[in-house]
């Protein structure tokens, strides 16, 4: 129900609060056979009104998998309490049999495999008691057909169950185009900037970077204005690496040769490339790659996406960690993990990921990382980040193998 308070106008939502709010409360005062009474079972009925409501008011305010658990377990207790008091209203069972159908709102697996359980349990605990201890004529339209209804509750839980399944399959679904399109539009806004910018950019930093360099080697300047002038010049060179970066980003380069790269072999090659920067802190890179893995790619930008995704992973451990990397053929999907244990990311930084100059290092400009997205796409293949705080980050890239002919 994250979605369904995020999306939805909050004046919509307190308006249909209030109407639901009002109908308990009027399924509580008007024709009400326990009010002239006022006994324990109508006091019960009240405090369940007041509990439910101000869940209902609340939820905005706590959107935590904890309190919609105890959202549904008050649900619940409400639902089945209103069955047990009126035992002579045949539409509270429509209402006990659709209980689980209120969890579909959260869009939470968990949740709604709780609600379906939890309502099993109570139902199955309602028939004993309707059939072994209750007596008199209460609930005379369940003693009539039984067996009915029964399998009217099973039957219910079970369209439950696939509504629920197919419509979060398709919204699964629908996240992962709006992911694709947002990338998408990401490479595309970043493409234009590069595309109109970087050559305007590179021009006049040659022009100041030769002039640099010559005043660099004029013996009139002392050393220390030397000094200042080579770190002009490195910085410079940073300027034009970062220009570089974004042209590679935007040039149209599908006229690269593309050969048929042995996995293995190849991430063995960026493994020993990349391992004396992983010995600076003492973080190993251990490899565990199957026999057999084969894609269609440029070799270099292959080399390119793992040298960036390994260096990121190595900066991102501890003293001492180490970094797995390890690939496996899965049908026709050959897939590489790269997992490191270090500081990780909150789910709103791995949403970020990929967006320019967006970086979570210091100096960082996040091109890096958007190349990597422009090169896994530009084979066809799919690259998902996962990582919790404290946790570490674990990266899937995936591509279409191809057979070695």
């Amino acid at each position: 129900m994250k979605e369904f308070s995020h999306h939805m106008n909050k004046k919509l939502y307190y308006s249909s609060t209030l109407i639901i709010i009002a109908l308990m409360v009027m399924g509580l005062l008007v024709g009400n056979p326990l009010y002239p009474k006022m006994d324990l079972g109508f006091g019960l009925h009240i405090i369940l009104v007041i509990i439910v409501s101000i869940c209902f008011w609340l939820y905005p305010k706590y959107e935590t998998h904890s309190f919609r658990m105890k959202f549904m377990v008050a649900a619940a207790a409400y639902i089945y309490t209103i069955f047990h008091l009126y035992p002579d209203a045949w539409s509270n069972f429509i209402f006990i049999c659709l209980f689980p159908a209120f969890a579909i709102l959260f869009f939470d697996t968990v949740l709604f495999y709780f609600s379906l359980v939890l309502n099993a349990t109570l139902m199955m605990l309602t028939f004993a008691y309707i059939l072994y201890f209750q007596t008199g004529n209460s609930f005379e339209y369940f003693r009539l057909d039984i067996t009915g209804n029964i399998m009217n509750f099973i039957g219910s839980q079970v369209l439950l169950f696939l509504i629920f399944n197919f419509s979060y399959e398709r919204i699964k679904k629908q996240r992962s185009y709006y992911e694709q399109i947002q990338q998408s539009e990401r490479l595309k806004t970043t493409g234009q900037l590069a595309a109109a910018v970087a050559h305007e950019i590179r021009n006049p930093l040659t022009v100041v970077k030769g002039f640099l360099q010559y005043y660099e080697q004029d013996a009139s300047f002392s050393v220390d204005v030397k000094r200042n002038l080579a770190l002009m010049i490195d910085e410079l060179n940073t300027a034009e690496l970062v220009i570089s970066q974004f042209l590679t980003i935007a040039k149209p380069d599908n006229d690269k040769k593309l050969v048929l790269i042995d996995v293995k072999e190849a991430l063995q090659s960026v493994t020993d490339l990349i391992k004396s920067y992983g010995l600076l802190n003492d973080n190993e890179i251990e490899l565990d790659v199957e026999e057999g893995c084969y894609i269609a790619a440029n070799l270099i930008e292959f080399k390119q996406l793992m040298i960036n995704l390994l260096k990121n992973a190595i900066e991102a451990s501890k003293k001492g960690d180490s970094v797995f990397v390890s690939a496996h053929r899965n049908k026709e999907i050959i897939e590489i993990t790269i997992t490191d244990k270090g500081c990780g990311m909150s789910q709103e930084e791995v949403k970020a990921l990929g967006t320019p100059f967006y970086s979570l290092k210091s100096k960082g400009t996040g091109l890096g990382l958007m190349i990597c997205y422009n090169i896994v796409a530009k084979y066809n293949g799919d690259i998902q980040f996962s990582s919790s705080l404290g946790q570490g980050t674990r990266v899937d890239i995936r591509f279409p193998c191809n057979d070695k002919q």
